[in-house]
């Protein structure tokens, strides 16, 4: 499935839910945010039916995000169902881990492809100033349970200056005698105009080389997205940067997210899409839902534009737990 600039999108995260058990500082205010009613979020039924039209389309690879995936039910038999769609090759999930351990044996036996695991700090009381809850141990716990079953895992971190930016070296060790591949990613300012807070992806690398040495670039495919790997010597594991920020990668995006609410999204930047949920609602045939994607995904964005804030029109204002991660 093409847009108009040539783009093939064969990717699509879908969120499953809005809601969470922690309250990331970067995703949501302490207090939480409005959850969005029971009846206006897609149901399994819904978001089966626009997974097999997808996979028509040429979308080939699903991952399902939250808010925190793992907190709806039944999320192991949507893993199994969306395995079975033919055109389906991967599915995956991406968690904070903190409920993965109760759920992990399910999720195996369902046949999950992969887990990407959000883990920001080492530190248990930096941890709960970031989350703003308990869990540290269970996080580290679903790590070691992925990688003992040979599951393909991610460890995702957001650099954050002055929040966990004295951790970087600590983090990227776990990928020494780990087989996962560490990633920072580049704050983005989703939701508000907040850009302090970005670790430029090359200053991280700068910290990593001088501690393990240059890194040799690691060639070997890790994933759906726009992830640069680097294999330092003796590593088991892989480090991996996203810089959304320092080098936009969107002549390459592959991706669009479709949120709880079923609402096809383009970009993370801009609030511009289509709400599946009230085509479908209203009766849409297979067919009409297929049109409707298709001239969505033509219309997609051909950059985002958060390092030139002023002027951008159609602003995403709603929070991450809101969007999808």
């Amino acid at each position: 499935m093409k847009d108009r600039f040539d783009r093939n999108i064969d990717y699509l995260r879908i969120s499953v839910t809005d809601r969470c058990n922690l309250r990331c500082v970067y995703c949501m205010p302490e207090e939480g945010v409005e959850s969005i009613p029971h009846q206006d979020v897609l149901t399994y039924e819904e978001i089966m039916r626009l997974v097999r039209i997808s996979a028509g389309l040429g979308v080939t690879r699903i991952r399902l995000t939250g808010g925190e995936p793992l907190v709806r039910k039944g999320i192991e038999n949507l893993v199994a169902d969306i395995k079975a769609v033919p055109g389906i090759e991967q599915v995956s999930i991406t968690t904070n881990g903190i409920l993965l351990p109760e759920k992990f044996e399910a999720l195996h036996s369902a046949g999950i492809d992969a887990v990407n695991i959000s883990l920001d700090t080492l530190d248990v009381e930096k941890f709960k100033k970031i989350t703003r809850r308990e869990g540290f141990e269970r996080v580290m716990e679903a790590i070691k349970l992925c990688t003992d079953a040979g599951i393909k895992t991610k460890i995702n971190c957001v650099a954050m200056k002055g929040v966990n930016d004295d951790e970087f070296l600590a983090i990227a060790e776990l990928a020494r005698d780990l087989p996962v591949c560490v990633r920072f990613i580049e704050f983005m300012p989703v939701g508000k105009n907040d850009f302090e807070k970005c670790v430029p992806w090359q200053e991280i690398k700068d910290t990593l080389d001088a501690s393990f040495g240059p890194m040799a670039v690691d060639i070997e495919p890790h994933g759906n997205g726009p992830a640069v790997y680097f294999k330092p010597d003796g590593f088991k594991g892989s480090i991996g940067f996203i810089s959304a920020m320092t080098c936009a990668f969107c002549d390459k995006c592959n991706r669009v997210r479709l949120t709880a609410e079923g609402f096809l999204k383009l970009c993370l930047q801009y609030d511009v899409g289509t709400s599946l949920r009230d085509i479908m609602r209203a009766g849409a045939t297979d067919e009409e839902l297929a049109t409707a994607i298709k001239t969505t995904v033509w219309n997609k964005p051909k950059e985002h534009t958060f390092n030139d804030y002023e002027g951008a029109e159609d602003i995403e204002e709603n929070s991450m737990s809101r969007i999808g991660g």
